[in-house]
């Protein structure tokens, strides 16, 4: 369905937006396919630096602070790990996971 929104005399056409957001894909990072999440407690170096925002350097935070305090109980305890701020945090939310 199609809005039309109309100001003067000019019409432009404007689309819906979706409530679904599509997290961004770039070539040297890419994104964990749709509908399968990362799992914060069993991923790899490399899977953890797969997902964006996400380097090499805090991939092994991650991985650090999963060995020195054992698994994480929820996707959001991700915060705790030093540079991962809210923001990053709220980037990351529908790629990650805990089992």
């Amino acid at each position: 369905m199609l809005a039309v929104a109309t100001s003067s005399c000019v019409k432009t056409v404007v689309e819906p937006r979706s409530t679904e957001r599509q997290p961004t894909i770039s070539n040297d990072n890419p994104v964990p396919v749709r509908g399968r999440l990362t799992n914060l407690n069993t991923a790899t170096r490399e899977e953890l630096a797969g997902l964006p925002g996400i380097g090499q350097t805090m991939a092994a935070r991650i991985i650090a602070h999963r060995e020195r305090y054992g698994p994480f109980r929820r996707a959001e305890h991700l915060m705790m790990v030093r540079g991962i701020s809210d923001r990053r945090f709220r980037q990351l939310r529908a790629l990650v996971g805990v089992e």
